[in-house]
């Protein structure tokens, strides 16, 4: 079976049946080349009704790939769908860094009660890594590597390798410690492999070892395993006592979640919004920043009433029309930033676009109606002209609907035209949406134009 699943519906209806049949060993047969993605995505389309019994039916291996995949709330939910005694197993097993990841998302009583629950030694490491800071070095380890101790013999280190290779997740790199647990050495998998089975890890050590403490930034973290080309870092104490290991697959992780903060800052569209967000919580999340770029936008409207003698009895229509066109841009740039985060992390099909362009036309009338109600009370206390009001609020309304639609739908045909949406979608949306807005408003303003004399 290929590492990339197609998710047709003959594969679907054989785990369906599979399921349906209570077929256990043919189940895991099916699933057991199917990469830890490809069996989330698998998880996630099978009808609510019979993923309970799904979990019920795998084994404790495929249920941590499977967990680790998921999103905070399915996390929770499907620890919820199984047993006590299950769900305490999958946890056990999970990678110390990623069980104290996903805990950190979990409502306290919830993170007491398994850690409760879970085996002593695992527990214990576990509320260690989550005692450090959040984005450091110490939250990103795991305890899951094989150390030597510096008088070893090759021989030793081979056996001790055999019992713990398939708990630990990387043996490219042996840590060897002195007597107090310091640091004081690395040794390859290849040169143990070429050596002779009598010499000492004394006489292969290199003691030119990188390690990273424990309180460094997660970004600094990555920049270190750039800079060396490194599979995996030693993360050590003050006192250099060896802590534990950060892996590539972690700083991978870390350097997505960098990229996305920085496109967060740069378009203001909030922390934390996916494909599966809903569109009330969106908005909330986006409207601050909307709201504030609304107030500036009134600034920059303020130079222009400077004209008012030229302008005459079109100046009040001119002080809002830079805030029209910039609001129509800055919904569009939100979108833009969503979609393209979005097409990173996930399979375009006609089911996400269609609930994806759904969800930002919602959150487009839930912004636009808002947003339009301030700046209709805005116009009206500064003129006294309710029709005024109307045709700022409305042209506002339709415009943001307009911005965020654009916003979404233009990086996707762009994409599925195998042209890079964050390159080209800035310039294009901004400047459909400046036609567009400045189209909506003067058209209302002229029809409405009695009115407002």
């Amino acid at each position: 079976m290929t590492a990339k699943i197609e998710y047709d519906s003959e594969l679907m209806l054989e785990i369906l049946d599979l399921v349906k049949e209570n077929n256990q060993p043919q189940l895991m047969e099916t699933l057991d080349d199917i990469q830890p993605y490809d069996l989330r995505q698998i998880y996630l389309q099978l009808p609510e009704k019979l993923k309970t019994k799904f979990l019920s039916l795998v084994d404790e291996v495929q249920l941590v790939k499977l967990i680790q995949e998921l999103e905070q709330p399915d996390q929770l939910k499907m620890l919820n769908q199984l047993s006590t005694s299950k769900s305490v197993a999958v946890l056990n097993k999970m990678d110390n860094d990623d069980l104290a990841y996903m805990l950190d998302q979990f409502p306290k009583e919830r993170v007491e009660y398994y850690l409760s629950r879970m085996q002593d030694q695992e527990s214990m490491h576990v509320q260690n890594i989550m005692h450090y800071p959040p984005e450091t070095a110490g939250r990103l380890m795991t305890n899951r590597f094989v150390w030597i101790s510096k008088s070893a013999s090759v021989r030793d280190t081979v056996d001790k390798l055999k019992t713990f290779a398939t708990i630990a997740e990387t043996i490219n790199y042996l840590y060897v410690i002195d007597e107090d647990k310091k640091l004081v050495g690395v040794v390859s998998y290849r040169d143990l492999i070429l050596a002779d089975m009598n010499e000492t890890m004394e006489d292969l050590i290199s003691h030119r070892v990188i390690s990273v403490p424990t309180e460094m930034d997660q970004e600094e973290v990555a920049q270190v395993i750039e800079r060396y080309d490194f599979l995996a870092v030693p993360v050590v104490d003050d006192e250099n006592h060896l802590k534990g290991i950060i892996t590539v697959d972690d700083v991978i992780d870390v350097v997505i979640q960098e990229a996305n903060e920085d496109i967060e800052k740069l378009s203001a569209s909030g922390k934390d919004i996916t494909f599966e967000t809903n569109s009330l919580t969106a908005s909330y999340r986006r409207l601050p920043w909307l709201i504030l770029l609304l107030f500036i936008g009134l600034v920059s409207g303020s130079i222009i009433s400077t004209f008012e003698e030229t302008l005459d009895a079109v100046v009040a229509l001119a002080f809002f029309m830079p805030l029209i066109a910039g609001m129509t841009g800055n919904t569009g740039t939100q979108s833009l930033a969503i979609v393209v985060r979005g097409l990173v992390s996930h399979d375009l099909d006609k089911k996400t676009v269609a609930r994806l362009l759904l969800r930002e036309m919602l959150v487009g009338i839930i912004m636009g109606l808002i947003c339009g109600a301030l700046i209709l009370v805005v116009a009206y206390i500064w003129q006294g002209n309710i029709a005024l009001g109307a045709v700022v609020g409305l042209s506002l309304v339709l415009t943001i609907i307009i911005g965020t639609l654009t916003g979404t739908s233009i990086p996707l045909l762009l994409h599925k035209f195998n042209v890079d949406p964050a390159v080209a979608s800035g310039p294009l949306i901004t400047t459909i949406n400046d036609i567009l807005s400045l189209f909506i408003y003067f058209s209302l303003a002229r029809l409405l134009i009695e009115f407002m004399m």
